[in-house]
């Protein structure tokens, strides 16, 4: 089954979005938090459920 475009767009708007509303688009200045903002933004619905994403090396 082939995933619209749309869809996929809505999607990543969605997690961009809830990742901006969960403070991981704040400060993106270093690797970890850049890493941290893209992994809320792909698994946003984690976020829903709790889930911190943010990553510490």
């Amino acid at each position: 089954m082939k995933r619209s475009p749309i869809i996929t767009i809505i999607y990543i708007i969605i997690g961009i979005i809830m990742a901006s509303n969960r403070g991981y688009l704040v400060a993106l200045g270093s690797i970890d938090n850049i890493l941290s903002a893209v992994l809320a933004i792909v698994l946003w619905p984690l976020l829903l459920l709790g889930v911190n994403l943010h990553l510490a090396f």
